[in-house]
């Protein structure tokens, strides 16, 4: 039996790149390469297999279930051939780890403490993707994720970081007009619909009766709060990790004491379920010790 051997190991490099974020431009950019360039390592990879790996648009690739099964593999191997030499070689002058997180811990919890992470580990370069929901964490294979949802959103290997506590906020002139829990009713309701935490269960025990009000929908904290910073309702702050977002949007807490434990949590895996990077593990332990300093 022939063994084949893939002609360059430099293929694959640039396969996990573009498959990882799903962009022959980004991944250019990434990889200082120009996007033709890219577009032709991947053609010679798919041609030497014999399949296709990317499913291409006119403005968008993404990966065929080939490419899907394919992925994890190379992610594995090209991450096993790095700590291998680390191990054997000493860590290399920098390198790059890529952290995927849930948009509002993207905006809310993580920019103020990324340069105290980069001070601390100057030869670690974060690249910061995000997500929203569970489902966009399952399409992507980043080095680490800090994803948020239930424990059987995710694989076996995530370990719970934090809760919430969710608490209704408006600005101060709205605010006021909030005596009893019944007057939110009142008011129109910015209601996050990917959250399983929402204004019923925050009213639902503390108002009688029918919970009909003016509800309008989006789809993640970040937009709900900056709505509600410009007057156009009431909306859910999440902390700790929406703290920040809150104090810039101008809001404050409707009712004193007001809150009411969430229902879903954070959590820290890694996609790949069995190697992982040297930086990784040096991410991982940052972060848990910082949210171990407020943890909820």
């Amino acid at each position: 039996m022939t063994i084949r051997r893939i002609p360059s190991l430099n293929w694959l490099r640039v396969f996990e790149t573009a498959a990882r974020i799903e962009s022959f431009a980004q991944a250019a950019k990434f990889l200082n390469m120009s996007p033709p360039a890219v577009s032709q390592q991947i053609k010679s990879l798919e041609g030497y297999l014999g399949k296709a790996l990317f499913k291409r648009g006119a403005h968008s690739v993404s990966l065929t279930d080939e490419g899907r099964a394919f992925l994890p593999i190379v992610q594995q191997s090209l991450s096993s051939m790095e700590t291998t030499a680390v191990a054997l070689f000493g860590p290399k002058e920098s390198e790059t780890l890529v952290v995927q997180v849930l948009y509002l811990f993207a905006c809310g919890w993580l920019p103020e403490r990324l340069k105290e992470f980069e001070d601390l580990y100057p030869d670690i370069h974060l690249q910061i993707t995000c997500g929203n929901t569970p489902d966009d964490f399952h399409r992507s294979r980043p080095d680490l994720q800090v994803a948020f949802g239930s424990a059987t959103d995710f694989p076996e290997n995530a370990e719970r970081l934090i809760g919430e506590t969710i608490i209704p906020v408006a600005t101060p002139d709205i605010a006021k007009q909030i005596n009893e829990p019944a007057d939110f009713l009142k008011h129109r309701l910015i209601e996050v619909s990917t959250h399983q935490s929402g204004w019923m269960q925050v009213l639902g025990s503390r108002v009688d009766g029918d919970l009909s009000a003016d509800y309008r929908f989006t789809d993640n904290t970040v937009t709900a709060l900056a709505m509600s910073g410009a007057g156009y309702g009431i909306a859910l702050a999440r902390s700790p990790v929406s703290d920040v977002l809150v104090e810039s949007n101008g809001l404050v807490p409707c009712l004193d004491n007001f809150q009411v434990a969430g229902l879903q949590h954070y959590y820290l895996f890694n996609p790949l379920a069995q190697s992982i990077k040297s930086s990784a593990l040096i991410f991982q332990k940052w972060l848990k010790s910082e949210l171990s300093k407020g943890r909820t």
